[in-house]
């Protein structure tokens, strides 16, 4: 990847007052965002916020096994043959949003992260509705779009800016009202491919989470 942690990130989903991770991709290398204390705060109510209808799913047991998200015939199918990385959340600003795992393909610039966002759950700034407070704000999220469900639950293609063109694609979707998890496809071709390869991995971690 690009940046290994680039880290959703960074994205990540992190609302006002939580620290959250990069702002810069250029020349692969990351630069952190600056911290800031924590909100307990929950975001304040948005009615385009999408709804978590289906059953919301619990995904406590992966908070220290994040990589066992993805099904082995999922990363197979995306071509990922080594083992993921497993990063713990913490008070970093790169693992502030929560644990997360990233699987690369060697030699080929192309790579694959989850961030389970617990830890912006624990700051008030968890789901989707973290999302688009962060949105509102313009701190950490400027590109925000609707996306497809993910076998039924609601999700939103967000970043710090829109890099789908360039290969690019990171997907936030809602499985709790205060609850979410970030798949992030680096290094593919375009759009299309990035955003299939992301929707295909949300996919297989949501499957994961009903069957626990």
């Amino acid at each position: 990847m690009r940046s290994e942690i680039r880290g959703l990130a960074a994205l990540l989903i992190v609302s006002a007052g939580l620290a959250a991770g990069c702002t810069s991709t250029t020349g692969g290398a990351a630069s952190p965002a600056p911290s800031a204390p924590a909100s307990t705060s929950a975001p304040a109510a948005d009615p385009d916020v999408p709804k978590v209808t289906q059953p919301a799913l619990d995904a406590g047991k992966y908070a220290t096994d994040t990589c066992g998200l993805l099904p082995a015939d999922v990363l197979a199918s995306l071509r990922y043959t080594d083992a993921g990385k497993y990063q713990a959340g913490g008070d970093t600003p790169l693992t502030a949003a929560g644990p997360s795992c990233a699987w690369k393909i060697s030699g080929e610039g192309i790579g694959l992260q989850v961030i389970l966002g617990t830890g912006n759950r624990d700051h008030g700034a968890g789901g989707l509705a973290g999302t688009y407070a962060a949105y509102r704000e313009k701190k950490f999220v400027r590109f925000l779009e609707q996306a497809p469900d993910v076998e039924g639950y609601p999700a939103v293609y967000a970043d710090i800016q829109d890099e789908r063109a360039r290969g690019t694609c990171t997907l936030v979707v809602g499985i709790a009202d205060d609850l979410s998890f970030s798949v992030q496809a680096q290094g593919y071709q375009g759009q299309d491919d990035s955003c299939a390869a992301a929707s295909q991995a949300a996919s297989g971690v949501v499957k994961t989470l009903k069957g626990a």
